[in-house]
């Protein structure tokens, strides 16, 4: 199943961690190193695509730190009926 994705579309895992952590410093997190709380948003691997890539889907709360998003397709897992 292919599914729009409105968010932020990276070519390596590398660049995915660092918009991560772009997220988690603008919001101070963690708080406290024993935090279960540790990143504002996560990044998803769309392992069904050629090539590979990874994703993060938009939030309006990450809007000012990563900027605008766009849309891109995803291959999705189909569901079992």
């Amino acid at each position: 199943m292919i599914e729009q994705v409105n968010g932020y579309k990276y070519a390596t895992e590398a660049e995915a961690i660092t918009a991560r952590k772009k997220c988690a410093d603008h919001y101070g997190l963690p708080k406290d190193p024993g935090d279960i709380t540790i990143y504002w948003v996560n990044y998803i691997e769309a392992y069904l695509d050629t090539p590979v890539f990874w994703y993060i889907v938009f939030d309006s709360s990450i809007e000012t730190v990563l900027g605008t998003p766009t849309d891109f397709y995803v291959t999705q897992p189909d569901v079992p009926t």
